[in-house]
């Protein structure tokens, strides 16, 4: 990226830039119902094109033509991964479609756009000791301790996005019947089975240091700090990273998304159907939870090695 580029990507956008890509967004939170999170990488996204091409061609998103994003892409991809440069495209392809409806552009500047080639990812996880490891790890004899240990067996006992656990309410939760309600990606809401083990947990965690950890103070999420407001998914993060640590896991391999992968590979394992795994998962398109078969596969056929006589 050309000195000019580097200093505008680092500057201000305009006000009506700003507003433009704030109408789009609110658009498409109306109409799709996307997360939060994924409004702001298509908003992020956006932005970072907007100050480029300010920088190197001195126009507005809106004015792009194809020859534009052609060469931005040839500069992003020299830093992006493959699923980024997806993203990017797919961020494209709504915000110029918008604005071909609005009637505000003639014609659509991605139609000939190819997006990169995605290797097959395989997603980390962990083998079930492992797990055994992470959750033998917190101090349950210190209300914090029994917080987290609560929280890493409820992660690995339902599967949920991290942001869907530190999202968590007290009475989304239902410990008589076992189950949770969660509401995910898009919006959608599911009901998610806790198990006993992670139920016993969490009822320890409700009964002796929820009530400790906020000190008289009044909060409506299901795990809170000592500030007495809701655990981020930033701080569990760190604690996760803190017991892998802990428990001789590499701290370069885990995350809290990595407890989700081991819930479906490990539920896969022992049997489950995907279709089920799928539903468990939140996933939209059974295609998502397919990566997961491939960890399965790779298990059974160290299993079959293992005790097959003739292996």
């Amino acid at each position: 990226m050309a000195d000019s580029a580097r200093t505008a990507a680092l500057s201000p956008l305009p006000a009506a830039v700003q507003a433009d890509l704030d109408a789009f967004c609110d658009t498409l939170w109306l109409s799709d119902g996307l997360s939060r999170n994924t409004l702001a990488a298509y908003r992020r996204d956006l932005a970072f094109f907007a100050r480029w091409l300010h920088a190197a061609y001195g126009i507005v998103p809106a004015e792009a033509q194809a020859k534009h994003l052609h060469a931005y892409l040839a500069e992003f991809s020299q830093r992006a991964k493959p699923t980024s440069q997806r993203r990017l495209l797919s961020t494209w392809r709504r915000y110029f479609h918008a604005l071909l409806q609005a009637g505000r552009i003639a014609s659509d500047p991605t139609q000939r756009l190819d997006p990169p080639m995605v290797a097959p990812r395989f997603p980390r996880s962990l083998s079930e000791a492992e797990v055994d490891a992470l959750l033998d790890t917190p101090d349950t004899g210190t209300p914090l301790g029994l917080r987290d240990k609560a929280m890493i067996e409820l992660l690995y006992a339902t599967g949920l996005r991290v942001s869907e656990l530190v999202g968590l309410r007290r009475f989304e939760v239902s410990l008589n019947d076992g189950a949770l309600r969660v509401l995910g990606k898009g919006s959608k809401e599911r009901l998610v089975p806790i198990g006993a083990t992670a139920s016993e947990w969490l009822q320890r965690y409700l009964d002796d240091a929820h009530g400790q950890i906020l000190a008289g103070r009044h909060c409506d999420a299901l795990f809170v700090t000592v500030q007495g407001a809701a655990m981020s998914r930033q701080m569990f993060w760190r604690l996760i990273k803190r017991y892998a640590t802990g428990a001789g896991i590499s701290s370069e391999r885990i995350s809290p998304h990595t407890l989700r992968h081991a819930f479906a590979t490990h539920l896969l394992n022992h049997g489950a159907d995907l279709r089920v795994v799928q539903l468990l998962l939140g996933h939209a398109d059974i295609s998502t939870t397919q990566i997961y078969t491939h960890i399965a596969r790779a298990r059974l056929k160290q299993l079959h090695a293992i005790h097959h006589p003739r292996a």
